[in-house]
């Protein structure tokens, strides 16, 4: 069987309602380096009430349809819809034109990546490189498509993305097994592939729930990501009709029974393999991931808002608030890394028992890496890989770190020192290609151990300190949720010097990301992708309310200021 890509078939279905106008002008945010903030009085929806509120008592009817429609004016851009222009044809034939050679070219790039089923586009495939062998890169994978998809809402087109959610949702519901094992109901699958057969002239969907994958690791993020990108496209077009569907309500219901089951872990952190996320292989993340903690966090947060106040909707809702809770007390607790709390860890007293232990995790302060103090600056922090028993992983992690900023799940205070951090480490971190996707990378017996002799996986290169461009929208989103766009608009400056020259490589090589990488796909779609969502989001910031939430001040714990947030 062939695989179909058959780019001039239209689709036919554009039932979406229309994308609202925007009051207000936030195209000021760009030059005001200040956080957002709520300050307005008004009707708060769902979307806006604390979890403090939701805990306490719940609405004894179902939401309204239309309780997302209601105009307000715009104070935060979680309250924004996005102002994109009205599709005026079909995602496929819709025509680009931008006085930019660079977007003009991406567009063009991202159009040609669209995949279709049965007439209709449902998705885009990881990478249009035609030069080596396909392996898996000719597929729909649902963490790639991600920005794509912001893109193509951003750009007033989302008859894609409903296709994508639908089809995905379809997908879900299938019986998953794995060497005779069973895998739970509400895995979303890692991606997706249109086969058609030429003879019966029929096209079918086959995906991959970790059956294929290198190393046969499940997809833990997808799920998550399915629930984010469920909320953008509600609140890029003002249809809450999608999520609404009993179909989605049941995904959602689904996916949440899997992270939500209680068992014998003692933390709210979600336990998680090595390569069950971006980084799919073997990086030594297993434990409590920052990006899989991020991600859950984010989309409890966006399935708060989205289940139906019915009383299946109810249960979830009460078991959300709880988790969330605790969440992110332990995130922002334990998690949290600045001078002051380095200081701490250095100073730990091991071998302690019971409630008054303050090493908590009997993390040895031998541990501690020698990089990491030259590392730390005097202002800034940023939530370390991971922690658990006897364990602390100090790498960054750029995609959790952004997500954190991105859900609330750190602090106000939280969130300018991360950016302070990339301010300060922006050799580092950003060098010569945005943006470092892990700081610093495994060399020598360490590599050998945590990779496995990973030969993809070398010194600063792929997952292991490569520099990827599609992390630039979420730079780009935390920078301007934090009022710092000149930290955008700097890294987005140096990725256009060289991303369309080197055709859209996957991933850079080098501490300073200043080679192609050694095995990166060219034309490479989320990295075309990425770099069109910072491109319109700093162009316009309301596009930010699809990805950011604000602080719910009920969650944040007493903890003392530390002296990176009082420079």
């Amino acid at each position: 069987m062939d695989y179909s890509q058959n780019g001039n078939v239209k689709s036919t279905e554009n039932g979406l309602c229309t994308v609202p106008e925007v009051e207000g002008d936030l195209s000021k945010l760009l030059d005001k380096p200040r956080t957002l903030n709520l300050s307005i009085d008004r009707q708060r929806s769902c979307d806006e009430r604390s979890l403090s509120e939701l805990s306490l008592a719940f609405s004894p009817r179902p939401m309204s349809k239309n309780a997302e429609n209601t105009s307000r004016p715009i104070d935060h851009p979680d309250n924004a819809f996005s102002p994109g222009p009205k599709s005026v044809g079909n995602t496929p034939g819709s025509l680009t034109w931008d006085p930019n050679p660079i977007v003009s070219e991406a567009w063009e790039a991202l159009r040609r990546s669209l995949v279709y089923f049965r007439g209709q586009p449902v998705g885009t495939i990881a990478a249009s490189d035609n030069s080596d062998e396909k392996l898996n890169y000719d597929q729909v994978f649902v963490r790639d498509f991600v920005p794509s998809a912001l893109a193509f809402l951003m750009k007033g087109e989302p008859d894609i993305v409903r296709n994508f959610i639908l089809k995905t949702l379809r997908l879900q519901s299938w019986e998953k097994k794995i060497d005779r094992f069973q895998l739970g109901e509400g895995v979303m699958p890692a991606s997706f592939k249109v086969f058609h057969d030429p003879v019966r002239n029929h096209e079918t969907l086959i995906a991959d729930f970790g059956e294929s994958a290198i190393g046969r690791v499940a997809p833990v993020d997808s799920g998550f990501w399915w629930i984010i990108l469920l909320r953008a496209y509600t609140k890029s077009t003002g249809d809450t009709s999608l999520a609404e569907l009993p179909e989605c309500q049941k995904g959602m219901r689904l996916i949440l029974s899997l992270c939500l089951s209680e068992g014998f872990d003692t933390f709210p952190t979600l336990l998680c393999a090595d390569g069950c996320c971006m980084i799919d292989r073997r990086m030594g993340v297993y434990g409590y991931p920052i990006e899989i903690q991020a991600l859950f966090f984010m989309a409890l947060r966006c399935a708060l808002v989205l289940l139906k106040q019915d009383d299946e909707g109810k249960e979830f809702v009460e078991r959300i608030v709880k988790r969330l809770h605790a969440l992110s007390y332990h995130m922002r607790s334990y998690f949290w890394l600045d001078l002051k709390q380095l200081n701490d860890v250095y100073r730990y007293k091991t071998e302690e028992y019971s409630h008054t232990a303050v090493n908590k995790f009997n993390v040895i302060p031998d541990s501690l890496p020698d990089w990491v103090f030259d590392f730390m600056p005097l202002r800034g922090g940023y939530f370390v890989g991971n922690v658990s028993p006897a364990k602390m992983d100090f790498r960054w992690f750029c995609l959790g770190n952004c997500v954190a900023i991105l859900s609330s799940m750190a602090t106000e205070e939280q969130s300018i020192a991360i950016m302070d951090l990339i301010e300060s480490r922006w050799q580092e971190l950003i060098g010569e290609m945005p943006v470092k996707v892990c700081y610093p990378a495994l060399e020598s017996h360490e590599w050998r151990i945590i990779t496995g002799c990973d030969p993809k996986n070398t010194r600063w290169s792929y997952h292991n300190g490569g520099s990827w461009p599609v992390l630039l929208w979420l730079l780009t989103a935390a920078s301007i949720k934090t009022g710092r766009p000149q930290i955008a608009r700097r890294a987005l400056e140096i990725a256009e010097a060289r991303l369309l020259k080197d055709n859209w490589p996957e991933y850079y090589d080098g501490k300073l990301g200043r080679y192609v990488g050694k095995q990166a796909r060219k034309v490479q779609t989320w990295s075309i992708a990425g770099y069109l969502v910072a491109k319109m989001m700093i162009d316009d910031p309301s596009h930010l309310g699809m990805v950011a939430l604000e602080e719910d001040k009920q969650m944040k714990p007493l903890l003392k200021r530390s002296n990176s947030w009082t420079w």
